[in-house]
């Protein structure tokens, strides 16, 4: 798919990503790119990241998401699938 694709990414982070800022951290990263999405704990620890935008610029939001909380990371599961469009912006579940 090239850049001017569109794309939905779920993310699964795992590691110490809850208690952490790491949910405000991302939404206030989103703000920064053309992107739409949710961002959430799980029961399990993880921290649930939906992501829909085109190609470049989703791939340029995870990779501000790596960069700044990297070391709370010690892992992530990546499904890529068509996007919904069900996403108007980018915000926190609670």
């Amino acid at each position: 798919m090239g850049d001017d694709g569109l794309v939905r990414k779920e993310i699964h982070f795992r590691g110490r990503v809850q208690g952490v800022g790491f949910r405000q951290t991302t939404s206030d990263i989103a703000s920064r790119f053309d992107v739409a999405g949710t961002v959430e704990n799980l029961p399990d620890g993880q921290v649930l990241l939906v992501v829909e935008g085109r190609a470049a610029e989703v791939r340029a939001f995870v990779a501000a998401i790596e960069s700044e909380m990297g070391r709370f990371i010690s892992g992530a599961d990546v499904q890529e699938s068509p996007p919904s469009g069900k996403f108007a912006d980018f915000r926190i579940r609670y």
